[in-house]
Parts: C-alpha cells; sequence; structure tokens
C-alpha cells in the first residue's frame, strides 16, 4: 500500500462536520475507498468536479449517516485518506457551541486559536509507535492565510455574520459541558467549544496541509441563563440552516481557493505548510525504524 496508489492530484479537500455530510452544486466523479496504515477513513471520499474543471475531494467527519461520535473519529486516517489522494489544503466545517453573546446561533467563526481539553484517548499524531520522532510547530493551529480567503466571500451568503477570529476550546464529549465549565472556558477568552478541532488540525499539520476550520454555532452553550431553555428542535433547525449556508459559503469561496492551488506559481497558501516538517525529524535516517518509515512513507514520501 503506498500512497501512490489513490493518487488522484486532487488538491482541495472539505471535510463536513455535523449537519455536513455531502455537496452539492458540483459534479460528482466517484467515490474512493481508502485504506490507511491507521485504518478506515470515516467513509468513502467523494471526488467531485468544480465549474472550472479543478476536482474536490470531500469526507464526513463522523461518517455520512453521522455514526461516529467525536472521540470514535479515525482522524489519522481522515488526514492521510485525503493526503493519499494528494490534498494539499482543507477547508473544514464544524458545529459548536458559543460561548460570546455577541456570537449567535446561525454565525460562522473562523478559529486561529484552540485549547485542547481532549483527554489523550485519540490518535493525535502519525509518529506515535513508529520509532520515528518528529515535533510539529503548532503555535498558529490554522493557516492564516486560508482564513483570510473565507474572510473575503463572507458578505456573499446573506443572513450570516461570519467573525474573522475566534478562539476554540476543543472537549472530549459526547456529553456537553456544565455550567462550571462553560464559564471557565469564557474566562480563559474562548469564544466557541466543539469536540473535533483537536486532533484533527495537528494531524492536518504534521501531514504539511493547509488548514481552516469554519466553526457554525448551533447555540449558547451552558454558560447562558435565561428565561427559556433551547430546545433540540431549536438546535437542529438552526444546524440545518447552517449546513445551507456552509455550502453556499463553499461555493463562494472555492474560485479562490482554485485560484491559489493552481494558478499561483508563488504557491503562496500553502507556503507555510509545505516542507514545514523537513526539520522536525529527531534522528538521523539511519537510526529511525525501518518498519515505522515504511508507515510514516504513506503520506511523507518525500521524506521516507
Amino acid at each position: 500500500m503506498t500512497l501512490k496508489t489513490y493518487f488522484r492530484d486532487v488538491r482541495i479537500g472539505v471535510i463536513g462536520g455535523t449537519g455536513l455530510y455531502s455537496l452539492d452544486g458540483l459534479k460528482f466523479v466517484e467515490e474512493v475507498i481508502i485504506e490507511t496504515p491507521w485504518g478506515q477513513p470515516s467513509g468513502a471520499i467523494t471526488i467531485a468536479e468544480t465549474a472550472d474543471g479543478n476536482r474536490i475531494a470531500f469526507l464526513a467527519r463522523h461518517g455520512p449517516a453521522h455514526h461516529v461520535l467525536p472521540s470514535e473519529v479515525n482522524y489519522r486516517a481522515n488526514i492521510a485518506a485525503l493526503k493519499a489522494v494528494g490534498v494539499q489544503v482543507i477547508l473544514a466545517f464544524s458545529a459548536v457551541g458559543s460561548l460570546r453573546e455577541e456570537i449567535q446561533p446561525g454565525d460562522f467563526v473562523l478559529i486561529d486559536q484552540i485549547i485542547d481539553r481532549t483527554k489523550g484517548v485519540r490518535g493525535d499524531s502519525f509518529f506515535t509507535g513508529t520509532g520515528v520522532t518528529a515535533h510539529a510547530s503548532f503555535g498558529e493551529p490554522v493557516s492564516r492565510a486560508l482564513r483570510g480567503l473565507v474572510a473575503q466571500r463572507g458578505d456573499s451568503v446573506p443572513n450570516i455574520t461570519v467573525h474573522a477570529s475566534g478562539t476554540a476550546v476543543c472537549m472530549e464529549g459526547p456529553a456537553f459541558s456544565t455550567r462550571a465549565e462553560s464559564n471557565l472556558y469564557r474566562s480563559w477568552g474562548a469564544d466557541v467549544i466543539n469536540m473535533t478541532c483537536i486532533p484533527e488540525t495537528k494531524l492536518a499539520r504534521e501531514a504539511e496541509i493547509t488548514y481552516a476550520v469554519v466553526c457554525m454555532a448551533t447555540d449558547y452553550d451552558a454558560w447562558r441563563e435565561s428565561e427559556e431553555s433551547v430546545t433540540v428542535a431549536e438546535v437542529m433547525k438552526t444546524m440545518k440552516v447552517n449546513a445551507a449556508n456552509a455550502k453556499a459559503l463553499l461555493l463562494a469561496v472555492l474560485p479562490d481557493i482554485e485560484q491559489a492551488v493552481y494558478n499561483d506559481p508563488e504557491m503562496a497558501l500553502t507556503k507555510p505548510e509545505a516542507g514545514s516538517m523537513q526539520y522536525a525529524f529527531q534522528q538521523t535516517p539511519d537510526k529511525q525504524s525501518s518498519s515505522g518509515r515504511s508507515v510514516l512513507s504513506f503520506i511523507f514520501s518525500n521524506y521516507f
């Protein structure tokens, strides 16, 4: 099994979160079932063609029927599978709870920072157990350039507000926060909370993929005391609207991402991540595990 087995030169990937299980407005090309050294991803990868003839890859994070809990998502397989078909840029979508009054249900937030509150039960590095050690830079966990492209198209979708930055807390789940926890996160300066941006962002960075996530607020988290409690029906209604707006935003920004990925000779969009692991390895090749090098060659064919 090698990376070239699945390679399609599909440079743009989309990861759909809760409520976003398919893409509209694009021409279906094929579905690809991929087996990675870390297992299978959440489902088949859908390859679709844009109006300009370029191809993008779509993967539903929780599976097409939302059958995978946040802690059970095989994040390593998801990122590795997208890398295997050629993806260089990932625009992800994720449902979140709002920790700020000004971030209303239905608003989108382009987070730029993350606080990790997961519990270490998720596979969060491609290097774990390989006998090859490496340390990825993670000071800026998402791509500033990709966030900027999305922010520029925020006005293209009527009736939504796109916040250009924010800090997300990633909790383990699947239960939501207590009110005490929610207020603690607010005191830390966090703006939204979700259950999936860790380790997805870390793995994208290790894989040298340019990554940004659009956080779609469905409700106010447990901190907000009001006369009326938010009902499940109201949350589901907001999620349905968010999914439609996410698809509209994606179609609006896709031409800009295509231009950056396919037509910019300087490759400014992907330059910060491309080759970023070159000096991350702590051992000389002769000290690295040969079996580990074989596993890692699936996504790091240029290094191993």
